[in-house]
């Protein structure tokens, strides 16, 4: 009888294992579901619906500028200029509507146009001359802001009824709930950039690029074009949520969004995506929101806290972020 060699071990099943470049956007929803758990205990209305919705209602803005920013960020650029072009269409807006006595509707569609084309205009600069986007969208920034005060040094009350009364407008969702205008525009943009990131081919270019930009070329992706339209993208989400901050507002100012384009980042990176492009999600985006908005309230709520505590939690929170994607970017996916 011939001796049977030795069998090697039988490997242990294993189940479904979480793909490392995920774990910062779990970690995410589990930090907000931690701190509403938190407001619930702390406080007894916090858990009411009108509270939580107050969340997206609030922010509705921030999340519109995100979600361009989120586009910027997954292929690997950044937009520094978001707050000031949303100052811009803020003044724009107002002085078209209360000093020229333009029609809204009007205002608003040049508003967007002029919004859109500021952005394709830095995505062809950064495309054609091979230029840093962060030196370009500084460029824009200072551009953008000096413009509100070539418009007007001073503050623009809007007081037009039609725009007062969409201002004003809230969809009910129950007895003691309700929901603004600009919240249900920030959901259908998140609906819509949801749709172009994960089932479009624009989508599948971006995190192509974010991921390695020559690979991409190599596989024939459009890189130029599709660099142009994610700074245009980006320009269109400021402008809109331009319109969406002067409807909560009701003014233009050339002092409006003053360090929003790093609140914009902020949500984008707390929400799990990569400052080095190719991974994340508006998902994570959407949580990131939340999350500052969830930090806003729970202070709020407080009473006994500065609001400067909201800044110094954000960055505590950004510190970590980054720390923990660095961590999880250098080790290897899940094995097949």
């Amino acid at each position: 009888m011939g001796i049977e060699a030795p069998q090697p071990p039988a490997r242990r099943a294993r189940g479904p294992r979480l793909d490392p470049r995920h774990v910062p956007l779990a970690v995410t929803m589990m930090l907000f579901a931690a701190m509403v758990g938190y407001g619930g205990i702390a406080y007894d209305s916090f858990f009411s619906a009108q509270v939580l919705l107050n969340l997206l209602i609030d922010n509705a803005f921030l999340l519109i500028v995100a979600i361009g920013m989120t586009f910027v960020i997954l292929s690997g650029g950044i937009d520094l200029s978001v707050g000031a072009v949303i100052a811009l269409s803020t003044m724009l807006l107002a002085w078209l509507v209360e000093r020229q006595a333009w029609p809204p509707v009007a205002a608003i569609t040049l508003v967007l146009v002029l919004g859109t084309a500021f952005g394709a205009l830095q995505g062809w600069l950064v495309q054609r001359f091979r230029l840093q986007p962060f030196i370009v969208t500084l460029a824009g920034m200072f551009l953008a802001r000096g413009l509100c005060y070539v418009i007007s040094i001073d503050s623009i009350s809007i007081e037009h009824a039609g725009f007062v009364a969409v201002s004003q407008a809230r969809v009910a969702l129950g007895e003691d709930a309700s929901v603004s205008v600009g919240a249900l525009v920030a959901l259908a943009l998140l609906a819509a950039g949801l749709y172009l990131a994960h089932a479009s081919d624009f989508g599948r270019a971006v995190y192509a690029i974010g991921g390695n930009a020559h690979s991409a070329l190599l596989m024939g992706l459009p890189v130029a074009r599709t660099t142009v339209l994610v700074y245009t993208l980006s320009g269109l989400c400021s402008a809109l949520a331009g319109l969406v901050f002067a409807s909560y507002m009701l003014s233009g100012y050339g002092l409006h969004a003053m360090g929003l384009e790093l609140d914009a980042i902020a949500a984008v990176v707390i929400g799990g995506t990569l400052l080095s492009g190719g991974v994340g999600t508006l998902a994570g985006t959407l949580f990131g929101v939340l999350i500052l908005g969830v930090i806003q309230t729970l202070i709020s709520f407080d009473g006994s806290l500065s609001s400067w505590w909201t800044r110094i939690v954000i960055g505590a929170l950004l510190f970590g972020f980054c720390v923990l994607q660095r961590l999880f970017e250098r080790r290897p996916g899940p094995s097949t």
